[in-house]
């Protein structure tokens, strides 16, 4: 890059644009992501509203005949015996998230498999999320809708994240949550501007469809406390506890995950055996609360309800064995059951109600295994409602920073270090190498790219 263009300069030889040239050039790409967002926002809001009604049946279908959890070894069984026959072994929302990334082609046939895998593991009672399924089938749609109108690589990239965001919103009705996570997670510390009108207008477009019919969006109501200095003290030690539960969960995710392809390495040995496993475990606690996504119990815990006070750490072991195992879904709605859960639990120890508790406890988690600040505190705004942002900010931030360079997907990258004012450029899940990170200058960046590309392959 000439050395004018990295101070931000313009080059001798660029002429600036004239008027006429200007116009054309933003009208033509404000009018083609117009059209573009509203046909992914139009499919993935009808796809959504197909996944989250079959999710919502298939679990009031287990609810209502319990004997469906001996089944659990048998959908492990059938989730891998799918998975290969259609070429998606070892497909993961990871995969996504580099062809978002890099602007790679997302095969077909992971779209069948994801929302066959995730219903299976619901209606069997795998202790699971919707939204890994969310990415992966909007991504597919994205990805697909620009393979079919011939976008170019670059182009590739920002169809693959409105597919994303426009599937997340329809199955959480989050519209603005759906857009700032998906520009957010996929590289911490850089916002991809021009990707967040096709997101935002493909979230809305799909919310307005899954809407019509019969989604309900994700949204509860707390009473926040009055705004004091202790509360806020308060809410920062919460944070800070709910950062360091977020870095348990995903240690204890990726663990189970690399223990069982270690110990079994048979994908359908490894599917049966996690199942039993399951099995076990909901019959030596009896109540099915850690089975399925866990809605229920969130709502009882943001409700002031009772809360067992070791349930966060019940769901995190259900949810590693069920997804480690090789069953499908995702983790974010496990996330929020664990940071709702504890939050009910820890806050009543620290002066808050327990209500607000859990609603802090589920925001902070979600930042914690995200590594998303922004979009924990818009997440915050449309699931509570405006009052108490100062409190959630204040839980987002604190968590993020205390989570380290953990999180839910091992693709995530974080750019900037969490604690120094320095450019690490690391992928999440690889705290080995953190201390081995060092500040790069701008023009050397180049060769810490090449390294992690290295790192990565």
């Amino acid at each position: 890059m000439p050395k004018q263009e990295e101070h931000g300069e313009q080059p001798a030889n660029r002429q600036p644009m004239s008027f006429g040239e200007y116009l054309r050039h933003y009208l033509l790409y404000l009018v083609k992501w117009v059209i573009l967002a509203a046909i992914i926002g139009i499919v993935c809001g009808f796809t959504g509203a197909l996944f989250y009604n079959g999710v919502m049946w298939v679990t009031a279908f287990r609810e209502a005949h319990t004997w469906l959890l001996f089944f659990m070894p048998a959908a492990g069984l059938l989730i891998v015996f799918l998975y290969r026959m259609l070429g998606q072994e070892g497909a993961s929302t990871d995969t996504i998230i580099e062809a978002a990334r890099e602007g790679h082609e997302i095969r077909i046939g992971l779209l069948p498999s994801i929302f066959t895998g995730t219903l299976l593991t619901h209606l069997t009672g795998g202790s699971a999320g919707r939204e890994g399924a969310a990415l992966q089938i909007g991504g597919s749609i994205g990805n697909k809708t620009g393979m079919l109108l011939h976008l170019d690589r670059s182009e590739m990239k920002i169809a693959t994240m409105a597919g994303m965001a426009a599937f997340f919103s329809a199955i959480f009705g989050t519209p603005l949550t759906a857009a700032m996570f998906v520009i957010l997670f996929l590289s911490v510390g850089t916002f991809y501007e021009v990707a967040l009108l096709p997101c935002y207008l493909a979230s809305l477009a799909s919310l307005r469809v899954s809407t019509l019919f019969g989604v309900q969006a994700f949204r509860f109501s707390v009473e926040v406390p009055e705004i004091l200095t202790h509360h806020f003290v308060r809410v920062l030690i919460l944070a800070a506890l709910t950062g360091l539960v977020s870095v348990l969960f995903c240690a204890v995710l990726h663990g189970t995950e690399g223990l069982l392809k270690k110990y079994l390495k048979n994908p359908y040995v490894r599917a049966a055996c996690g199942g039993l496993a399951v099995i076990a475990l909901t019959l030596l606690e009896g109540s099915g609360d850690y089975n399925g996504a866990g809605g229920a119990v969130i709502a009882r815990a943001l409700a002031g309800e009772h809360i067992a006070f070791y349930a966060f750490l019940l769901k995190i072991l259900f949810t590693a064995i069920t997804l480690g195992a090789g069953f499908k879904g995702g983790e974010i709605v496990p996330t929020f059951f664990i940071g709702a859960t504890f939050g009910a639990v820890a806050g009543p120890l620290l002066g808050i109600p327990a209500s607000f508790g859990a609603a802090v406890g589920l925001v902070a988690m979600f930042a914690g295994v995200t590594n998303t600040v922004i979009a924990s505190i818009f997440l915050a705004m449309e699931v509570f409602g405006g009052a108490g942002i100062l409190y959630f900010a204040l839980a987002s931030i604190v968590s993020y920073a205390c989570s380290g360079y953990n999180g839910l997907y091992s693709s995530q990258r974080i750019l900037y270090s969490k604690v120094r004012p320095e450019y690490i450029d690391l992928r999440t899940n690889h705290n080995h190498l953190v201390k081995k990170a060092r500040f790069i200058p701008r023009g050397k960046r180049s060769d810490q790219k090449k390294d992690s590309q290295k790192e990565r392959q």
